[in-house]
C-alpha cells in the first residue's frame, strides 16, 4: 500500500508522536485532519508541515464523546472520505494505585480506551460503505507489559488490544485493517503531561523518557509500519522491545524484572 492521496485523520495530533507523524505525513502527498483539544496549537502544527493547503483543523476532545457522529460527518467534509484514522490522542500516569483517586482511574479510561473506541464506531459505518479503511492505535508497550506507577495507564492500553483485536476478525471481510502500534520511550512530553494520583500534572520529564528515540525517527517507523498494514508492531529501544518477548516466553523472569526497573 502507498499513502499517496490517502486522506488520514491523526488525533493527538498538537504535539508528540502526532504532531512528528502530521509532519512526517505531509511530505508524502497525503491530506491530512489534525485533531487534538487546542486549535491554535493544531493550526501551529500545520504551518510546520509541508503541502499545508492539503491539511485540515478539527478540534476534538476525547471526553466528550456523545456525538462523534457529527465530528465525523465534519471530518468526511473535508476531503470527501477518510481512509485512516489514527488513534493516537490519550493522556499517561504517575502514580501508585493505592494513592490514586478513582475519579482520575476513570478519566484514563475514559480518554484513552472509551473516546478511542467511540471515534472509531462512528467512522466503522463510513469505512464499511466504502469496502475499506484502515485504523492505527498508538498504544504502548506496558499495553503488553504492565509497570509500576502505569497502572490504569496500562489497563487503558490493555483494553485497546482487546478491542481492536476482536474489531481486526469482526472486519477482515469489509477490507478494513487494524495496525496497533506499541511504543517504548519517546522523547515527547508524555511525562510532562501525565496524571498524578490527584489528577494534576507530573510537569518533569521522566529520565527514561528524555533518553527515548526521537519522535521524528519513530513517526518514519510508524509510517512504514502502517504502509505494510501490519497488524502489531513495538517501536523502541533494545529493551523495550526485549520485555515483549519475555512476556511472552519468560513471564517469571519478567515479573522480577518490573519489580526492580526504575520507570521514573
Amino acid at each position: 500500500m502507498k499513502l499517496t492521496g490517502k486522506i488520514i485523520w491523526i488525533t493527538g495530533a498538537s504535539s508528540g508522536i502526532g504532531k512528528a507523524l502530521a509532519i512526517e505525513l505531509s511530505k508524502l502527498d497525503t491530506k491530512l485532519i489534525l485533531s487534538s483539544r487546542n486549535a491554535s496549537t493544531l493550526n501551529e502544527v500545520k504551518n510546520e508541515c509541508e503541502n499545508s493547503h492539503n491539511i485540515a483543523v478539527l478540534p476534538i476532545d476525547l471526553e466528550k464523546y456523545d456525538n462523534f457522529d457529527k465530528t465525523v460527518e465534519t471530518a468526511i467534509a473535508f476531503f470527501g472520505k477518510v481512509d485512516i484514522l489514527v488513534n493516537n490522542g490519550g493522556i499517561s500516569q504517575r502514580s501508585l494505585a493505592i494513592d490514586t483517586n478513582i475519579d482520575v482511574d476513570k478519566r484514563i479510561m475514559e480518554i484513552n480506551y472509551t473516546g478511542t473506541v467511540a471515534l472509531s464506531k462512528a467512522i466503522l459505518p463510513h469505512f464499511i460503505a466504502n469496502n475499506s479503511g484502515h485504523f492505527v492505535i498508538t498504544t504502548s508497550v506496558v499495553g503488553k507489559v504492565a509497570t509500576p506507577l502505569r497502572s490504569t495507564y496500562s489497563a487503558s492500553k490493555h483494553a485497546l488490544h482487546g478491542f481492536f483485536d476482536s474489531l481486526r476478525a469482526e472486519v477482515f471481510k469489509n477490507n478494513i485493517d487494524v495496525t496497533l502500534v506499541l511504543p517504548g520511550y519517546v522523547q515527547t512530553d508524555v511525562s510532562m503531561n501525565a496524571l498524578t494520583g490527584n489528577g494534576t500534572k507530573q510537569n518533569s520529564m521522566d529520565t527514561a523518557t528524555k533518553n527515548g528515540i526521537l519522535a521524528d525517527v519513530f513517526a518514519k517507523r510508524m509510517i512504514k509500519a502502517i504502509i505494510k498494514r501490519k497488524k502489531e508492531v513495538v517501536i523502541g529501544g533494545f529493551k523495550e522491545t526485549g520485555s515483549v518477548y519475555l512476556k511472552r516466553f519468560f513471564p517469571s523472569v519478567l515479573a522480577k524484572v518490573v519489580r526492580k526497573v526504575n520507570v521514573t
